[in-house]
């Protein structure tokens, strides 16, 4: 048998063919090959399984080598069939994504000539005869709209994606990965072994200052988490104004076809009507009518690119010599102050630009790249060109976008302007409801059930996040692409500066409107900063407080402790010892089930964790004491599972394991005691067990389970990771009386696992209530005495957000002094 060395870090459907090729201990060749032929599934890992096969040709025997031949010829067949679709369909199916992603990414942006100019020339400055100021002021919207969406977000952001996702939480998992500055609880060596958890390795020479400073200092990881949940807040708060000021502004179009009587009592009202039935139907979702977001955007694109190629060649050819930065500084030197103060309303012309880096996970890298650069960018230009020409023509006439549509058209563009700030407000809208789904993943938002008003204080949001985007893809280019720390600086002070000067420009106006935002993202974050401090002090609270793995095997008839009928799931937040919760339960109600299940659903930082990799499964004790432990993980952009599906799921996992562990113990001839009665600490000699169930091959073998094997919670020094998978039903197994023992042994802990399943579950659950031990300052006493513990009061439960039966659920009190 060839020996078993390490195995790369590839997915698991590659793992178990590599395993395959390595241990080739299944005589029946043909299997082999029907199981290659069916595990493959990307090329990028054919590569890595071919080039294993041909060192392993050289190493076998003959019959082992005639088949891993036979693997790899399958394998290059597969591969160029892979390579060819490839080529015919990637063209076609980019083009298709970048034409969805006109509805979904760039409705905001797409909207933003409808009100930059008349913000822009709103107060601080006025349009004369000379034209100095709308040249100037369309010299200032190119030039940040191509430098901000198209350098900074479509050149460098956009290959910051964490395995494709993207958004503020994506770049904090990327540094978290690379750098040990997470503040999450319950970290295990075993969730780098997952396979969206992948990281390029430094240059052996490189030793980052940055990363030892970070690692270093806790205030540090404090500080960075700061800055990503004031770009969060940012992000929901402009989720509250974007709706307003883009409904709005559409609507405004009225004032230009009614009179000054009639308008005032129309384009409020209309306005409303429009947000309210917007919002109305979020809870229904918009999957029904999502199709139409994309023509809508589409239509909306060329109508204004069209105005603006009807302007400029009617009103003024030469308006593209205004695109000039000349213009910028003859701008700034007329108005002085107040052309400064402007800069707030010109850099609406960016608004929505941050979709383009959050919505990532839902299209592609290409196909965003291509929509913005081959459309919606020159659309933009030409629609803010086209204004520019009709007003360097008309200096008296007040300043709207409606101002400059040919009248016979202007009842067709309003309605169309209508529809595309709906859309751009429902694209905002969800992607806010996304954010709060993370943060509450990441255990920084409370747990609320998630159903898929002036321009001036608008811009202080946006400029907020970019700044925050702006700092944390610097951090990104330093920890994980490994370049020169000048590289990075360089990066943050360009752009930096030009998001900080329009970020002063919005805060001139705090008495008018700013401040706004800003108590409500100092409000938001304090919910969310508050949550995330009291989670962490009840984990540490609990990790203090476990109890000895002893104390569970002592339970029994002697102590008076009964074992009832079912399936018990106790959840934790720990993914080693005994919850004190539990112990507390059996105090007081001396029983507990016979079948008895911890179970740890927990976060990890990755956007999505594999189905086939969700599951963490062990034994707690012996296996007669038939009990095990269960660690659920889910990424932070995962959608959790509902509580049937769960029940099923989880028996289905534990049967996968509990067969998995006898034939592993029948294979190795040696009692399988994970965790040794004598063993006072759970993590000596504890294991867990990836657990990831195949389908049926040829001739009628199944492979029960495919399973990682990882020693978790040791030193990271001595962690030892095996991959092995285990045959159900093999016609050749030993008929000596302990391999009948075994299996014996296996059927009857099924049998028991299915009898507690038919008896029913039972949800163990803590209820806690949280409270400040005796000395703390008067802040920790306020932010958990009232703080925390009005939110959990005014909160989902976690039986609510897991959606557990009544009838089903055991509450446990518990008073956290912390």
């Amino acid at each position: 048998m060839i020996h078993k060395g390490r195995v790369i870090r590839e997915s698991w459907r590659v793992v178990v063919l590599l395993d395959v090729l390595k241990g080739m201990f299944i005589k029946k060749h043909s299997l082999i090959c029907s199981y290659a032929h069916a595990s493959v599934s990307a090329s990028s890992h054919l590569k890595a399984a071919i080039s294993f096969g041909l060192c392993t040709i050289e190493a076998s025997d003959p019959p082992c080598r005639s088949a891993v031949k036979r693997v790899l010829k399958l394998l290059v067949i597969n591969e160029v069939n892979v390579n060819c679709n490839f080529q015919k369909d990637s063209w076609k199916t980019i083009l298709l994504l970048a034409y969805q992603s006109l509805g979904v990414v760039y409705g905001d942006l797409s909207i933003s000539p409808l009100y930059v100019y008349t913000s822009t020339f709103a107060e601080d400055i006025e349009h004369s005869e000379t034209n100095e100021e709308i040249f100037g002021t369309l010299s200032f919207v190119f030039w940040t709209l191509t430098l901000v969406p198209l350098f900074k977000y479509v050149f460098v952001v956009l290959r910051a994606d964490d395995n494709g996702e993207g958004g503020t939480f994506a770049l904090y998992s990327l540094i978290c990965r690379h750098a040990k500055v997470s503040l999450l609880p319950n970290r295990q060596h075993s969730d780098e072994a997952l396979s969206t958890y992948k990281m390029e390795e430094p240059p052996a020479k490189m030793n980052s200052m940055v990363k030892l400073l970070l690692e270093k200092y806790k205030a540090l990881h404090t500080a960075l988490l700061i800055v990503v949940l004031l770009g969060t807040c940012m992000v929901i708060g402009d989720g509250l104004l974007t709706p307003a000021i883009s409904v709005f502004s559409a609507v405004s179009g009225l004032e230009v076809s009614m009179s000054r009587k009639h308008h005032q009592y129309a384009v409020i009202p209309i306005t409303c009507f429009i947000l309210v039935c917007l919002f109305a139907l979020q809870h229904y979702g918009t999957h029904r009518v999502g199709f139409l977001f994309a023509p809508i955007v589409l239509a909306w694109l060329l109508c204004i690119s069209t105005l603006g190629l009807y302007n400029i060649f009617k009103w003024n050819p030469h308006i593209y010599k205004a695109l000039s930065p000349y213009y910028m500084f003859k701008f700034l030197k007329k108005t002085r102050i107040s052309g400064w103060m402007s800069l707030g309303g010109i850099l609406l012309c960016i608004t929505g630009s941050e979709a383009m880096f959050a919505d990532l996970g839902h299209f592609s890298y290409m196909a965003i790249q291509i929509a913005f650069t081959f459309l919606v960018y020159p659309a933009l230009i030409l629609a803010y060109m086209g204004q520019a020409a009709y007003l360097s023509n008309h200096h008296h006439l007040q300043i709207s976008f409606y101002a400059s549509v040919p009248e016979s058209v202007r009842w067709p563009v309003i309605i169309l302007a209508i529809l595309a700030s709906v859309v751009g407000s429902q694209a905002i809208i969800s992607g806010t409801f996304s954010i709060i789904n993370q943060s509450q993943s990441l255990g920084c938002f409370p747990r609320v059930k998630v159903v898929h008003t002036s321009d001036k204080i608008h811009g202080l949001a946006v400029m907020t996040v970019m700044l925050v985007t702006t700092c944390l893809t610097s951090l990104v280019i330093i920890l994980c692409w490994h370049k020169p720390p000048i590289i990075a600086l360089c990066f943050l002070l360009f752009f930096g500066s030009i998001e900080l000067l329009y970020f002063s420009a919005s805060l001139m106006k705090f008495c008018e409107g700013a401040w706004f935002p800003i108590l409500l993202a100092l409000f938001l974050m304090i919910i969310m900063f508050l949550w995330h401090y009291a989670s962490i002090k009840k984990y540490e609270y609990d990790l203090h407080n476990k109890v000895s793995l002893d104390w569970l095997l002592a339970l029994g008839p002697s102590l008076g402790i009964a074992r009832v009928p079912g399936i018990g799931l106790v959840f934790t937040d720990l993914t080693t010892g005994i919850p004190a919760n539990f112990s507390r339960f059996v105090t007081n109600l001396p029983a507990y089930h016979r079948i008895l299940v911890f179970v740890c659903v927990k976060s990890v930082p990755v956007p999505h964790v594999p189905v086939a990799e969700r599951y963490l499964v062990g034994r707690v004790g012996p296996p007669e004491h038939r009990s095990y432990r269960c660690i659920v993980r889910y990424g932070y952009r995962d959608v959790h599972q509902d509580i049937d599906s769960f029940e099923s799921e989880l028996v289905e996992k534990l049967s996968d394991f509990i067969q998995y562990d006898w034939y592993r113990a029948r294979a190795s001839n040696v009692s399988n005691n994970e965790d040794d009665g004598s063993c006072s600490n759970e993590s000596s000699g504890h294991r867990l067990t990836v657990i990831g169930t195949m389908g049926l091959c040829e001739d009628s073998v199944q492979l029960a389970s495919v399973s990682d094997v990882v020693e978790i919670d040791a030193p990271s020094g001595t962690r030892e990771r095996r991959v092995r998978f285990a045959i159900d039903g093999d016609n050749e197994h030993d008929n000596d009386s302990e391999s009948v023992t075994v299996h014996h042994q296996m059927q009857q802990e099924l049998e028991d696992l299915y009898a507690g399943q038919e008896s029913g579950i039972a949800f163990i659950l803590g209820h806690s209530h949280v409270r400040a031990k005796p000395g703390s300052s008067v802040f920790k006493k306020l932010a958990l005495n009232y703080g925390y513990n009005f939110l959990r009061r005014n909160c989902r439960g976690p039986d609510v957000a897991l959606k557990v039966p009544p009838v089903s659920l055991l509450e446990v009190g518990m008073v956290y002094v912390l």
